[in-house]
């Protein structure tokens, strides 16, 4: 299936700032990046990549004047990848500070590392563009054409070569590869991370949980583990762009649930990949997770899209009352409830008494593009 991104880098730019371009692998920052240097031909413009030894050298030397000279010439500086360099943040704030009309794009597959070597040097001096797998609303076809393809978003997910691929199996292909060789390679990179067998165990717990409030404890004890561990690798997971948390809604009532997460997973192709399960939906027994997560990530891709400030939570309380996604923007609370099958739904009586102000939404397959489209 085709597909247009709606956001873009022009609107992104603003002066006397660099440009951080964040997003997993292979979710299309080259690409964005290389269609709008193509447009700028009356620019002068350098474009290379984290793995070009000498843009590598010459951020590392940290030395001004080297970087002066070498940007002095240009007037857009964009580096795909740049992660790999050392002290890519304080180069750039060296460059940005001398030539202010001067422009700087920087691409990364991590935030993790992209943000530590940014980090203090460009604060202040850096707006950031998150791109995350194909939103619903990107899709090029119809609402028909879109509900008959549900089932292979919920399964697939929505990743840019994964929505290019007609035939399921190279689907799948394409997945397995994707978690195998991009996203764990990253991970597995870092110095903080020694087991892969360890780190697969804990992403395979997280996807057993979609929905669900997570135990760390009980990662912990399934994984053979310690909790310190659990947290130090679903912390760079989420870092990663595989995973992402969120927390409980609670205005400090006794009764309510704070100090437990949810995690989702960006994308439904991935999770699915993690537990090696493409079956379809009428052989699986985690349609609602599957439900949920979709919810749930299509609703942040269009708050990225929109430019939308939204703060994410579920609610829960202790004798077990819930509701599946909060959104908070602008001082309102919207109450999700997220259902793959049934067309009805009502608020539980605790939360309608506490909140009476809320909205309450129930999303269905039925209904599902007039909240996320």
């Amino acid at each position: 299936m085709k597909f247009n991104r709606k956001q873009d880098i022009v609107s992104n730019l603003h002066s006397k700032r660099v440009l951080v371009i964040y997003g997993p692998r292979r979710v299309g920052k080259t690409t964005i990046l290389e269609a709008y240097l193509k447009k700028e031909l009356q620019k002068k413009v350098f474009y290379s990549t984290g793995d070009d030894f000498k843009i590598r050298e010459l951020f590392e030397s940290e030395i001004r004047d080297r970087i002066l000279d070498f940007a002095r010439s240009y007037d857009l500086v964009a580096i795909d990848e740049a992660q790999t360099i050392p002290s890519i943040g304080l180069g750039s704030k060296m460059i940005i500070d001398a030539f202010p009309e001067k422009t700087i794009i920087l691409t990364g597959s991590s935030s993790f590392n992209l943000a530590k070597e940014i980090g203090e040097p460009l604060t202040g001096r850096h707006f950031t563009l998150t791109l995350l797998p194909i939103a619903q609303s990107e899709m090029d076809a119809s609402r028909f054409e879109l509900e008959g393809a549900l089932e292979d978003f919920l399964i697939y997910g929505s990743y840019p070569e994964v929505l290019l691929e007609a035939d399921k199996s190279k689907k799948a292909k394409i997945l397995n590869e994707l978690v195998s060789s991009y996203l764990f390679k990253d991970v597995l990179a870092l110095d903080r991370i020694k087991s892969p067998n360890l780190l697969l165990d804990i992403v395979k717990c997280l996807s057993f949980q979609v929905g669900n409030e997570v135990s760390l404890n009980e990662i912990a004890r399934t994984a053979k583990t310690d909790v310190k561990t659990v947290i130090r690798y679903i912390d760079v997971l989420e870092k990663m762009f595989i995973v992402l948390k969120v927390r409980g809604f609670s205005r400090n009532l006794r009764n309510e649930i704070s100090k437990k997460s949810k995690y989702y997973f960006l994308d439904n192709g991935v999770r699915n990949a993690v537990i090696s399960q493409f079956n379809g939906i009428n052989l699986r027994n985690d349609i609602g997770a599957l439900w949920e997560n979709f919810i749930f990530m299509e609703l942040i891709k269009k708050s990225g899209i929109t430019g939308t400030l939204v703060n994410y939570y579920f609610w829960r309380t202790h004798a077990g009352q819930e509701i599946d996604i909060i959104m908070e923007s602008a001082g309102k609370l919207t109450a999700i409830e997220c259902k793959w099958s049934g067309d009805s739904a009502t608020p539980p009586s605790v939360w309608s008494k506490t909140y009476p102000e809320a909205d309450f939404k129930l999303i269905h397959k039925k209904n599902y593009l007039d909240f996320i489209t």
